[in-house]
């Protein structure tokens, strides 16, 4: 506070002032009028002209991106200021690369005096306050640090807890009128969600549902919260599939609460990167569900099955679900003319398409309609058997016996996961094999993508497997259910093929190998 300035006359002062959320749990004393107060007593004993103040109020100090800073900024290129006061240097930041920037090359290069009253700190003269200014912007930037580390500590235990601590909810719910962080549903555009859910259910691609939607005109989540985007590119303010896909894989909508998804990189950067799921917090039951487990389950299912297909041009009844028996890799599917100009699919081996000179698996080729009807029947005459035990006591007596031992639901869990981590560690083992030149390129590619793939699918069936433990459904009553609705219908749809079926086979042979999501139908196939 005993700074002199020998030429007042010479100066046009920039007064700037800054308060943060976390500045004011240190008391009044960092207020704004405070730090006015105490600035205009300073340049009014000096007879110093004030050129404007600046005022950022509720900015952190490691974001130098405040619009009043910023405008200080624009008034000293434009040779408006030549002097900033601040009341002490955590005011003009608290990240120390950037206040050393400013103090020890901005301001000098553009001939700018600043002073700090506090610390004692002024550019223009010669002393030992200013030798010691790069420590103390350090302390700032710790001070900081640990303040960033309390904040997301404590978020932290909220989200553990349940609690929403997002900006706006899930489109679908709104925040809770009294209760703080509690969501509730927000009945103005519940039933669209559901009527996403149901469309999905019905076999539609996510697309499609974005595409009626568009047609109908319905406002997108972002169009209904009153989200406004700087720049628009042409599909803003339209559904998109990505945006159906994000909300048919969302378990806020069965009552979870998730969050996490995504992370700041630094408490300097209000850049956020995107979390891999096995971080996200997952807190189970703490709102009202919009849609049912079951439906959700089935719409997931349906989603997984559309992961393994590439080509998006045609639409048919196996579409994702059907993979080559030798190499284990999902069926392409290629379009061909007959001799009447027809087109006419057909189901061939992806591996051979890829590696044909190199003799790797076989073509495998066949009509798709000839797959799909013999699977169709195939399904129809098992569902027939289980419903009818009497004409195969003997399969389900050993159906019996298999499932005391193995129908622990635990066991099975734990049995996925014990694959998981057994891919896991052979994926590590042919990376180092292919760091060391023991593998080939080619060879890596091809197996690295089919265990990746399989690994993917268990977590996937791990997913499933846990979230219908937290929700038991007999097996045996929901398989029979789903078998009563197959036959019951005049056609096969393909929600109720997702439902009983897991993954087809087609051997070299031609032979087709279903495997199905129950044990009490596997028998009998």
């Amino acid at each position: 506070m005993y700074l002199e300035i020998s030429n007042p006359m010479d100066y046009n002062v920039a007064l700037y002032i800054r308060l943060s959320k976390e500045d004011e749990n240190e008391g009044p004393s960092e207020s704004v009028t405070n730090q006015k107060s105490l600035l205009y007593e300073f340049v009014q004993q000096r007879r110093l002209f004030v050129y404007d103040t600046y005022i950022d109020d509720g900015w952190s100090g490691t974001n130098f991106d405040r619009p009043e800073f910023q405008r200080m900024i624009r008034d000293i290129e434009a040779k408006k200021v030549n002097m900033v006061i601040t009341k002490d240097l955590s005011r003009l930041g608290r990240d120390y690369i950037m206040t050393g920037h400013y103090m020890e090359r901005y301001f000098p290069e553009k001939r700018v005096r600043y002073i700090s009253l506090l610390d004692g700190i002024d550019t223009g003269i010669e002393s030992t306050a200013n030798d010691i200014t790069p420590f103390r912007a350090i302390m700032n930037d710790m001070y900081a640090k640990d303040i960033s580390k309390k904040i997301k500590s404590v978020k932290h235990d909220k989200q553990q807890k349940g609690q929403f601590i997002g900006g706006k909810p899930m489109y679908g719910y709104k925040m809770h009128p009294t209760e703080k962080n509690k969501i509730i549903i927000d009945e103005e555009v519940a039933p669209i969600v559901r009527r996403i859910f149901a469309m999905a259910l019905s076999g539609m691609s996510c697309r499609q549902i974005a595409t009626v939607l568009n047609e109908e005109g319905i406002p997108t989540p972002a169009t209904y919260c009153g989200w406004q985007r700087q720049k628009k590119g042409p599909y803003s303010g339209l559904w998109s599939s990505e945006r159906i896909s994000e909300m048919l894989k969302n378990e806020t909508y069965i009552g979870n609460m998730v969050q996490g998804k995504s992370i700041k990189i630094s408490y300097k950067s209000q850049k956020c990167i995107r979390q891999d799921q096995s971080k996200w917090v997952i807190v189970e039951n703490t709102h009202e569900p919009l849609v049912e487990k079951e439906t959700f389950l089935k719409v997931r299912q349906l989603l997984n099955s559309r992961n393994h297909t590439r080509n998006r041009t045609y639409d048919f009844l196996l579409k994702g679900m059907i993979f080559c028996h030798e190499c284990g890799y999902p069926l392409a599917v290629i379009n061909r003319k007959t001799a009447a100009g027809e087109d006419r699919l057909f189901f061939v081996c992806r591996t051979y398409q890829r590696f044909t000179k190199a003799g790797i698996c076989s073509c495998h080729c066949i009509k798709e309609q000839t797959v799909t009807n013999a699977v169709i029947e195939k399904v129809r005459e098992i569902c027939q058997s289980y419903l009818q035990p009497d004409k195969l006591q003997s399969i389900a007596i050993a159906t019996m016996e298999q499932e005391n031992r193995e129908n622990d639901h635990k066991s099975e869990i734990q049995n996925v996961q014990n694959k998981i981590y057994n891919l896991t560690i052979n994926l590590d083992k042919m990376y180092m094999d292919r760091l060391n030149g023991l593998l080939a390129e080619a060879d890596f590619e091809r197996m690295y993508q089919r265990l990746k793939m399989e690994r993917t699918t268990l977590e996937e069936k791990l997913k499933e497997m846990e979230m219908i433990q937290q929700n038991p459904i007999k097996s045996d009553i929901l398989a029979k259910e789903l078998v009563q609705r197959y036959l019951n219908f005049t056609y096969t749809s393909r929600e109720l093929l997702v439902s009983l079926i897991e993954r087809i086979e087609l051997t070299e042979q031609k032979q087709i190998i279903i495997k199905f999501r129950f044990p009490e139908l596997e028998a009998f196939s």
